[in-house]
């Protein structure tokens, strides 16, 4: 199986630059994964698919304005900080730019001196260890500093940082948006709870390994990056119920699809767990949890597309991916969506 497998045209005016005015008028392409056929709909009609005794997996996990400008202490040069992840305390892996100019030792300024940071250690793929000293709440500083970690695909500056953020989002520690949930709003959210729709949480830290392109033309010899992720026994126990009363488990995203399928035991059931996953779905991968599928439209070679089509098959993500760049959907973090049901 060949990375170059998974590509398809995209025209590069089809890449979301702006996020729409509302929520969840934008497109839904549904794909029946056992016929291919393919149906137009718009965001808020997937209450239509979503039926009493069904349950919706969410990621919560909240983005965090993990960019960061700063000048190197001796000599002043600007230095371009990206958190990746805290390894603990006030230490964070991160992505430095210009890479050349973030030796170990050296000391970057932030902010006029709100925040310093010393590179304790160069890492895999050449990410910075970095340990952070201030004064006051890390979280509140950062987001005086930091900015938005948009994918590079955008180029536009985001106008309102929450449309980067789910309207469930709770716990800081993403670099990117679980951006299949950006399409729900509270109001649509409460139609599904209403019909009889369980909603169940849980938490998986996007990382930035999500846009990194797949460097090796043989898919199965991919090196799949590790995201930290929660699962509690109160989302557990709402989706072993489901399952065991016939009811469909329709997951947000491909975050919440990682997370639930890193957590099950042989037996079919989900166990509470914490830790991190490296779980790399492709076709052949056997979904002990997972039914139905919202995702948006995903980079051509990347593991995302991989994981789509792991599900609805690859020739019919394919198929799709063609009818909805004819009929010009929107693509990525701010495009449109897709059901695969």
């Amino acid at each position: 199986m060949n990375v170059s497998d998974f590509n398809y045209e995209l025209p590069k005016e089809l890449i979301a630059q702006d996020p729409l005015e509302k929520r969840s008028e934008s497109r839904l392409m549904v794909l029946d994964k056992a016929t291919g056929k393919v149906t137009h709909k718009h965001f808020y009609d997937i209450i239509e698919y979503i039926n009493e005794g069904d349950c919706l997996i969410i990621n919560n996990t909240k983005v965090i304005p993990a960019r960061l400008y700063g000048v190197k202490e001796d000599t002043g040069a600007a230095i371009e900080i990206l958190l990746l992840k805290r390894v603990d305390g006030n230490t964070w892996e991160c992505l430095s730019r210009p890479g050349k100019k973030a030796r170990v030792g050296a000391r970057i300024v932030f902010g006029e001196g709100l925040l310093t940071g010393e590179i304790v250690d160069v890492v895999e793929e050449g990410n910075r260890l970095i340990r952070f000293e201030y004064e006051g709440i890390f979280e509140e500083i950062l987001d005086k500093l930091g900015e938005m970690p948009l994918p590079p695909y955008i180029t536009h500056k985001l106008q309102d940082k929450s449309r980067y953020q789910t309207v469930y989002a709770k716990h800081d520690g993403s670099a990117a948006a679980p951006t299949a949930g950006l399409h729900f709003t509270p109001e649509l959210l409460q139609k599904l709870r209403d019909k009889g729709v369980k909603i169940a949480e849980v938490t998986l830290h996007v990382g930035l390994g999500t846009f990194r392109p797949v460097k090796v033309e043989n898919v199965l010899e991919h090196h799949m990056h590790s995201e930290y992720y929660e699962i509690t026994k109160e989302a557990c126990d709402i989706i072993n119920d489901t399952k065991a009363n016939g009811g469909k488990v329709i997951s947000v995203g491909t975050t919440s699809t990682r997370t639930v399928e890193s957590s099950v035991d042989e037996n079919g059931l989900l166990t509470p767990k914490k830790g991190d996953t490296d779980i790399f779905i492709y076709p052949g991968f056997n979904f002990k949890v997972i039914d139905s599928l919202i995702t948006n439209f995903h980079l051509p070679e990347s593991t995302l597309i991989m994981l789509v089509s792991a599900l609805a098959g690859r020739e019919n993500v394919l198929a799709a991916y063609e009818e909805a760049v004819k009929e010009r959907y929107r693509f990525f973090s701010f495009g449109d969506a897709m059901l695969i049901k």
